[in-house]
């Protein structure tokens, strides 16, 4: 069995890599993922691996790049399969080349191995609008 943190770990080395379609591969094949607080051009729930397969492989159109995710903080609940971040994801931008720090908090479930749940609650107004043209 896997534990939760190896996955994420996993998660954040393909994202910083940049290999999304592996990062999709994480997910459960009815895995849910939410993001409460989207911003513009971004949907705030997607059902299912291959939804959010799409979705990821349509990331890479946006203009910028994942240098890093740094944790901050990790919550381990009472129920294992359920992870909580405190995360800063810094970001480039690649249309000025300028570095963002964006934090988050996200929400994982994680069972098996893979991906159940994942909610991040990102801090929106730290992004610029990244769907204007």
């Amino acid at each position: 069995m896997h534990d939760p943190l190896e996955v994420l770990e996993r998660r954040r080395r393909l994202l910083v890599a940049g290999d999304l379609a592996k990062f999709a591969d994480l997910f459960a094949e009815d895995a849910v993922l939410e993001m409460p607080f989207a911003v513009d051009g971004f949907p705030a729930r997607l059902e299912g691996r291959e939804t959010i397969r799409e979705f990821s492989a349509r990331a890479d159109q946006m203009p910028v790049e994942i240098i890093d995710l740094r944790t901050v903080q990790v919550h381990r609940t009472s129920d294992p399969e359920v992870v909580i971040l405190e995360l800063v994801s810094v970001v480039r931008l690649t249309t000025t080349g300028a570095t963002i720090e964006v934090p988050s908090i996200q929400v994982f479930r994680i069972r098996d191995g893979r991906i159940v749940l994942f909610r991040d609650y990102v801090g929106a107004n730290a992004l610029p609008n990244l769907t204007a043209a």
